[in-house]
């Protein structure tokens, strides 16, 4: 069994995904964010503003489910170029608190963005 998860504060899927998927283990699969911003469409210039608006869709998406950033325990990162990992990391460091999750980020090609963020979360009971 599987609840889906939508938000109007992350953007809407531009393909055939779910922004979330809660499975009946209470674990929400968050699909990969890109930067879009939900209330514009708009993409935000530079790796500072990209990553920012990835973790705020990111967010969105865990709070409509009922959770926080610290129910995070895993995230993929996906950087168009890996000399923007030092800036991707700062950033991360705001929005989720020690104990930090497990995370994977690898270089990939982004088809006009500069970087992808999804996430794994134990929901709270």
């Amino acid at each position: 069994m599987k609840e889906i998860v939508r938000t109007d504060k992350a953007p809407r899927p531009a393909g055939p995904y779910s922004q979330g998927v809660i499975t009946s283990g209470r674990t929400l699969y968050v699909a990969g964010q890109g930067p879009a911003d939900p209330a514009t469409g708009q993409i935000p210039e530079g790796i500072e503003a990209q990553v920012t608006q990835c973790l705020e869709n990111v967010k969105a998406i865990v709070e409509a489910a009922g959770a926080s950033m610290v129910d995070v325990v895993k995230v993929n990162a996906y950087l168009k170029d890996m000399a923007h990992f030092p800036v991707y990391n700062e950033i991360y460091k705001r929005y989720f608190p020690e104990p930090y999750p497990a995370r994977t980020t690898v270089q990939s090609d982004l088809s006009g963005i500069l970087v992808e963020i999804d996430a794994i979360v134990a929901l709270p009971d």
